[in-house]
């Protein structure tokens, strides 16, 4: 009895053992473990610093299309002029191809210029650069095109690509924008004052009448920038001609087209001289005009009391504004409106150039024209997108209304100074300074379309 017993237990345990063997077995988890996404060091003047390589998560990527062909722990060695809270806004920028796609950056960051251009001479650029438009002639023998890269045309709003489009290829995609046809002025002071924002540049030019009729002063035209002064003067000039002739008409101007004497471009500089160098017009006449800093220019419409009434300028005087009234409110103190009449903006950009096709490259180009590149690229409020799927993405409210301005523009034209080459921006300052120092109109348009013949080789 006792071995019957016995032998019933073991039989019972052998059935238990049997039906443990058949459970499945409990899968583990695994915390995921995810790289942080790290900025780089501070910029230096002279030489680059390397910031830490940027990491992918530790999973195994099944990013979108734009990923294909990338291997995770593929690199991106990146070179440009950001730093800080811009180095910061890019790498927000760029997580969602960097998570998606497991690729690992290598960026540098510094405002030298030669360290570009001896590294291009060397062979052995940066796979992407981030620099400015001159750079795309400068480097065309080396690029890549855009469009070879993924990058869709369609992508982007009129006459965004075209500074980058150099003897018929795409080689440059732009990235950062800022407008410039814009004037800033204090809606407190107007209401106070009894003036209204114009919507057409016949209110404009009333507008200034009756500012000037009232004993006030209209503009602050300071223009101020040591061996760039000038430059400020070439912004407004070139709006005018946006008003006056359109955008097709200043891209003549780039492409040489146009010749710089034309009669439109003698029409802009004549209405600028009559505000630039009259002080019933603006701060100090002529002499305020030359003297004063372009950022002090901007600050006298913010006095208590107001020195003037409007500057025009482009979108970065929001910034000047705030760090020195850091109170002010936008839209209360401080506000723009574009200059009304404008067929076209006029902005810059900062461009993104490849001199490498390699897998990784293609992505970050695919991903940056891409919905949810344009996207990301507003969510960051890192400057304006030119792509047009960053509209509705913008959460700061200047640049919700810049990019309503932006968005709907007919053209998008570059700066004329920054664009064309072989000296053409320091003539042209110079023609500036000399017509408002009271020189004669036509000789300085006649040395400059010289110049812009010679650049142009037209």
């Amino acid at each position: 009895m006792k071995n019957k017993f016995w032998q019933l237990i073991a039989v019972m345990a052998i059935f238990t053992m049997a039906l443990a063997a058949c459970k499945p077995a409990a899968t583990p988890t695994m915390a995921p473990t995810t790289a942080p996404v790290e900025q780089a060091t501070s910029t230096t003047v002279v030489e680059a610093t390397k910031a830490p390589v940027v990491e992918a998560t530790a999973t195994e990527p099944e990013g979108p299309a734009w990923c294909s062909g990338v291997t995770k722990g593929d690199t991106i060695s990146m070179l440009y002029q950001w730093s800080g809270q811009e180095e910061e806004r890019l790498n927000q920028i760029l997580k969602p191809l960097v998570d998606q796609c497991g690729i690992v950056l290598q960026p540098e960051s510094t405002r030298d210029q030669a360290l570009l251009d001896t590294r291009v001479q060397a062979g052995n650029p940066p796979d992407v650069a981030f620099w400015n438009v001159t750079q795309i002639l400068q480097y065309k023998d080396s690029l890549k095109a855009m469009d070879a890269l993924g990058a869709n045309k369609d992508a982007y709003i009129p006459g965004a690509i075209d500074g980058g489009i150099i003897d018929g290829k795409w080689l440059g995609l732009p990235v950062k924008s800022d407008i410039k046809t814009i004037i800033w002025y204090s809606p407190v002071n107007f209401e106070a004052a009894g003036y209204t924002v114009p919507t057409t540049w016949d209110e404009l030019d009333a507008l200034v009448e009756k500012i000037a009729a009232d004993g006030n002063v209209p503009w602050s035209m300071g223009m101020e920038s040591g061996d760039a002064t000038g430059w400020t003067g070439s912004d407004f000039i070139q709006d005018i001609m946006l008003v006056k002739q359109g955008p097709k008409y200043v891209m003549g101007i780039i492409d040489g087209s146009v010749a710089y004497n034309d009669a439109g471009v003698k029409e802009a500089y004549e209405i600028y001289g009559k505000w630039a160098k009259d002080p019933k017009y603006t701060v100090g006449g002529a002499a305020g005009t030359l003297s004063t800093g372009f950022n002090d220019a901007i600050l006298k419409v913010f006095s208590d009391p107001p020195e003037a009434y409007m500057v025009k300028q482009s979108g970065f005087a929001g910034g000047t504004i705030t760090t020195q009234y850091p109170s002010d409110q936008f839209g209360k103190d401080y506000d723009f409106f574009v200059i009304p009449g404008a067929k076209g903006l006029q902005g810059g950009s900062d461009w993104m150039m490849a001199f490498s096709d390699k897998p990784a490259v293609k992505a970050l180009v695919s991903y940056l024209s891409s919905p949810e590149g344009g996207a990301a690229w507003a969510a960051a409020g890192f400057d304006l997108s030119p792509n047009k799927a960053a509209a509705g993405n913008y959460t700061d409210p200047a640049l919700i209304k810049k990019a309503a301005a932006f968005y709907s523009a007919e053209g998008f034209t570059p700066d004329i100074g920054d664009t064309i080459p072989g000296g053409f921006s320091s003539a042209e300052w110079k023609a500036i300074v000399d017509y408002v120092n009271g020189g004669d109109l036509d000789t300085a348009l006649a040395t400059v379309a010289a110049v812009q013949a010679a650049a142009l080789k037209k």
